[in-house]
C-alpha cells in the first residue's frame, strides 16, 4: 500500500474533492457542504457501496461538513425494512454515523404538490397509454421519438386525472405522469420521461398511504433540494440523467443542488451487480448475502475484513472519472497489511499427519514459549504445549521428495517453530501403503529453534501436540468467479457458469492450538503459514469451533494462473 494511501493528507484531491474545494473557496452555498448517500433499500450494501459511502462521508469530514444517509425507497415492491436496518449497520460498521436520516417516502406529500405544479406549468401530462407503446414512441438514437396523443392534454383534465391517480381510481397500468420536455432529444431521458405511476403496494413505512410512487429520476433529484444538498455525488451511469435532475430543480424554482459522477467500482473475479448477487442467493449458490465469498459488506465482514482495511482500500484505489477493472488482490492487500498488524499468530494444522518423537519422553510435557505478533512487541508472548506426538501438516512431508523440497523426509531434519529440530527416521504404513504416522527424533539442544552448534536448516514448519489440539473446521475461501471480468460474458451465456467451482474447501479435521479457542470472540488471527483466519460468526459455536480464512499471506491465485 502506497503512503500516499496510508496518508490521506498527502494525497493530491480527486477531481470530486477539487470541485468540492473550489466551491468552498468561492464561498458558494456559503462555503457549506452537504453531501448524502442515498442507497435504494432493496438489497444488502457491497464493496461498491463502501467506496461510495468513504467518498459521501469522508467528504462531509474533510470540509467541516455534514453527510446525510437517505433511504430512496420509491419502489414499495422490492424494498424491505430487513434492507433498511442493515444498511445502517453497515455504514456504522465501516466507522461513520449520519448527520441526519431521511427517507425520499417522508417527502411523498411535497413531490406530488410538486408534480402537481409542474401540471399547471404545462411542463407535465397524465399519459394513458400502455408501457409498451410508450416504449416503441421514443424512437431510436437515429431516430426521434414521437409524442403520445395524449400530449396536449389540458391542465384541468391532467389536473383531474392525477389526482384520481392519488384517490386510487385506477389499477396499475392505466396511466402514468410524464414530463413534458422533447421528444426529439438526442439524450433518450429527455423524451417525456416519467414521473409518477401507479402501483397498488404496500410501502415498508407509509404502509397503503399512498398508490402512486415518484420515479427515481424524479424523486433523487428534489429529495437532494429539499435537504439542500450541494454535492450529489453519483456514479458515472446517472451522467446522463443529469440533464434531467437539473431540469426539474430549474423548473420548480427550488435550491440548486449539483450532481457529479464518478466510476463505480468494478472487482475482479467477483460479481458486482446486485441482480446478479440477488440471483445467487435466491439460487442458493451461496448461503445467503453473509456468505463469505460475496463481495457484501456483511460477508466481507463475516469473512474477516476489517472497516480500516476497507477504508484503506477505498483511499487507495481513489475517485476518478473513468471506469475500469481494479484487481482483487489491491483489496486482498489493504487486509493484509492491516491484519499484520493486529493479528496475533497461531498454530493450526489443517490437515494433520502424526509425528512420534522417539526419543521425547512419553510421560513429558513442556511449555514453550511463542512470540504472539513479532510486527507488534506489546502483543506479547505465549506458553504452548508441546509433547511427544505431534500433528504436522500432511504437505509438510514427503517420503520421496523432488529437488527444492526442503521440509521433512526420511533422514531430512527441519525446525519447529518455536520447538526443537526434528529429523525423520522412518514411516508407519497401513495396508494399502498409506502413510499413517510419521517417526522422528529431537535434538534436546535445539529448545527454542536454534542450534548450539550453528548448524543450519533450510525449512521451519508449524505443528501442534496431539494431546492438547482442539478440532475445528476451516472454511478456505477462493474467487467467488474463476474469469476476471464478468461483463465479458456473451449475453447468450448464462453467467453462472463462470463462477468457481472450486470457490470453498471445507477442512472438517483440523487441529488447533489450544489457545485458539479463546479467539472464538471474533478476533482476527494468523495461522502462522497458512493465511488470516477469524470464527465464523454464524455457525461456529463453542466446543465445536468453525474458523474462516480471510485472506491468504501471499496472492497465490495470480501464481496459479500464470502456470
Amino acid at each position: 500500500m502506497s503512503e500516499a494511501a496510508s496518508n490521506p493528507s498527502e494525497r493530491p484531491l480527486d477531481f470530486v474533492r477539487q470541485i468540492v474545494a473550489d466551491d468552498v473557496a468561492a464561498g458558494k452555498n456559503g462555503g457549506r457542504v452537504q453531501t448524502r448517500f442515498p442507497p435504494e433499500p432493496n438489497g444488502y450494501l457491497h464493496i461498491g457501496h463502501a467506496k461510495s459511502i468513504c467518498l459521501n462521508f469522508g467528504l462531509a469530514k474533510e470540509f467541516g461538513g455534514k453527510c446525510n444517509l437517505r433511504f430512496d425507497d420509491t419502489n414499495p415492491t422490492t424494498e424491505e425494512t430487513e434492507y433498511v436496518e442493515s444498511i445502517q449497520n453497515d455504514v456504522r460498521w465501516l466507522g461513520f454515523q449520519w448527520d441526519g436520516l431521511f427517507y425520499a417516502s417522508d417527502y411523498f406529500e411535497q413531490l406530488y404538490l410538486w408534480a402537481e405544479k409542474l401540471i399547471e406549468l404545462g411542463l407535465a401530462y397524465v399519459d394513458s397509454q400502455s408501457s409498451e407503446a410508450i416504449s416503441q414512441q421514443r424512437g431510436t438514437p437515429s431516430i426521434p421519438g414521437t409524442n403520445s396523443p395524449f400530449r396536449d392534454r389540458s391542465v384541468a383534465e391532467n389536473l383531474d386525472l392525477f389526482r384520481r391517480m392519488k384517490a386510487g381510481e385506477f389499477p396499475d397500468g392505466t396511466h402514468v405522469l410524464r414530463a413534458k420536455i422533447d421528444m426529439a432529444s438526442p439524450n433518450f431521458l429527455l423524451r417525456d420521461p416519467l414521473l409518477y405511476r401507479i402501483k397498488h403496494a404496500h410501502h415498508h413505512r407509509t404502509g397503503n398511504k399512498w398508490c402512486i410512487y415518484p420515479m427515481y429520476d424524479y424523486a433523487h433529484g428534489q429529495s437532494d433540494s429539499i435537504e439542500q444538498v450541494t454535492h450529489s455525488i453519483c456514479t458515472l451511469e446517472f451522467d446522463a440523467h443529469r440533464p434531467l435532475y437539473d431540469w426539474c430543480i430549474e423548473k420548480l424554482g427550488i435550491f440548486p443542488s449539483r450532481q457529479y459522477e464518478f466510476a463505480r467500482l468494478n472487482l475482479t473475479y467477483t460479481v458486482m451487480s446486485k441482480r446478479k448477487l440477488l440471483e445467487l442467493v435466491q439460487g442458493k449458490f451461496v448461503s445467503g448475502w453473509d456468505d463469505p465469498r460475496m463481495p457484501t459488506l456483511c460477508g466481507l465482514r463475516r469473512r474477516g475484513y476489517t472497516p480500516e482495511a476497507l477504508r484503506a482500500f477505498c483511499a487507495e484505489i481513489g475517485v476518478t472519472k473513468f471506469n475500469g477493472l481494479t484487481d482483487m488482490v489491491v483489496l486482498e492487500n489493504s487486509l493484509r497489511h492491516d491484519l499484520n498488524k493486529r493479528a496475533e499468530r497461531r498454530m493450526a494444522v489443517l490437515r494433520p499427519i502424526k509425528v512420534v518423537i522417539e526419543n521425547y519422553d512419553p510421560d513429558l510435557t513442556e511449555q514453550l514459549t511463542a512470540v504472539n505478533n513479532p510486527e507488534d512487541e506489546g502483543a506479547g508472548t505465549r506458553e504452548v504445549p508441546f509433547s511427544r506426538e505431534i500433528y504436522i501438516e500432511r504437505d509438510d512431508f514427503m517420503e520421496n521428495p523432488p529437488k527444492g523440497f526442503f521440509r521433512l523426509s526420511p533422514g531430512r531434519e527441519v525446525r519447529l517453530r518455536w520447538a526443537y529440530f526434528i529429523t525423520c527416521t522412518g514411516v508407519v504404513k497401513d495396508e494399502a501403503g498409506n502413510i499413517t504416522e510419521i517417526r522422528a527424533t529431537y535434538d534436546p539442544a535445539t529448545r527454542g529453534g536454534d542450534a548450539p552448534d550453528g548448524r543450519k536448516v533450510k525449512a521451519t514448519i508449524h505443528w501442534v501436540s496431539a494431546n492438547h489440539s482442539i478440532p475445528a473446521e476451516v472454511r478456505l475461501y477462493d474467487h467467488l468467479c474463476k474469469i476476471e471480468d464478468l461483463s465479458q460474458v456473451p449475453e447468450n451465456e448464462d453467467w453462472k457458469s463462470y463462477l468457481n467451482p472450486a470457490s470453498i474447501d471445507v477442512v472438517t479435521a483440523a487441529q488447533l492450538e489450544p489457545s485458539l479457542s479463546a479467539f472464538a470472540d471474533g478476533r482476527p488471527v494468523q495461522f502462522e503459514r497458512l493465511g488470516y483466519f477469524i470464527s465464523d460468526s454464524r455457525d461456529s459455536q463453542p466446543g465445536s469451533l468453525i474458523f474462516n480464512r480471510s485472506v491468504t499471506l501471499k496472492d497465490a491465485w495470480a501464481k496459479a494462473q500464470k502456470k
